[in-house]
């Protein structure tokens, strides 16, 4: 069975994020190290970081991943922007650490009033710059696919070739792919040809090894409308059947496949998941 997982409230401590993730009965977490629309965040203290690892263990969870937070930019032409951002790279970097985490997710950034070119660039330079000072670390950043709203980058798989391309370092770098996002960025993966041109087209340009996570959200808007709304499964406008596809596609049978909606619905959307996949392995 796939790994599914959801993103989970740190409100009232980290080892809440675990016991709900382990009341639903999944393998995964994913939740945010800090305030995700904050520069600042308090330093992590050795309980809280003793008491998420032991909830953890105790929930029997595989793997925990993190997202940085929303205001992180390293495509800035704004240097006070991109210093901040830097800044905080680094510390989600070592807080994702001191927890345990597997995987750190990040938007790649938006370049704004310079070009798609420098933005790239800038990112590639950062990444780099970023690794050699935090070499001694396990944890693996994941570029996200993005939607493509305003200047963000990584809407295209070209755009994060083009990044890993410029890096010396990008077999640091894996990718995670949002459903949602791709959709809303034009890659037509809901139907059977659709789907299998999609993941063709994802290995040729940045090879399916380097896809570690899902993020598996249905879409508000449209194909190609580059906003980025999420909804639950078969709620938007990509529907049940091509995620039906994805969980029973066994090249990904191992991978984390995440659920980002309010944690209510993330418990309907796992209920049909789990659903779907056994009753594959019936039909088998």
């Amino acid at each position: 069975m796939p790994l599914f997982g959801a993103h989970l409230s740190i409100a009232g401590g980290y080892y809440l994020a675990a016991d709900c993730a382990g009341s639903m009965k999944t393998p995964i977490l994913q939740m945010f190290t800090k305030s995700n629309n904050q520069w600042q965040a308090k330093k992590l203290t050795q309980e809280e970081i003793d008491e998420f690892r032991d909830h953890f263990k105790s929930n029997h969870l595989q793997m925990a991943i993190a997202h940085n937070s929303y205001l992180i930019n390293l495509a800035s032409p704004k240097k006070e922007v991109y210093d901040k951002s830097v800044e905080a790279m680094a510390i989600e970097m070592d807080r994702a650490e001191a927890l345990g985490i597997r995987y750190l997710v990040m938007h790649p950034g938006a370049h704004l009033d310079q070009s798609e070119e420098k933005g790239i660039a800038q990112i590639a330079r950062s990444l780099d710059n970023l690794l050699v000072e935090k070499k001694e670390l396990q944890v693996q950043l994941l570029l996200e696919t993005t939607a493509g709203q305003g200047s963000c980058l990584g809407h295209r798989f070209e755009q994060l070739r083009a990044i890993l391309d410029l890096m010396k370092k990008a077999d640091k770098i894996g990718i995670c792919l949002d459903t949602c996002h791709i959709f809303a960025a034009g890659y037509d993966w809901v139907s059977p040809q659709g789907y299998e041109d999609t993941f063709r087209e994802f290995d040729r340009l940045l090879g399916l090894n380097s896809l570690k996570v899902f993020h598996i959200n249905d879409s508000v808007r449209a194909l190609g409308s580059r906003v980025d709304r999420h909804a639950n499964l078969g709620k938007g406008l990509i529907g049940r059947k091509p995620f039906e596809r994805l969980i029973l596609d066994e090249r990904f049978e191992n991978h984390p496949m995440i659920l980002e909606t309010p944690p209510e619905e993330v418990r309907k959307d796992l209920t049909w998941l789990r659903r779907v996949w056994n009753k594959a392995q019936k039909n088998k």
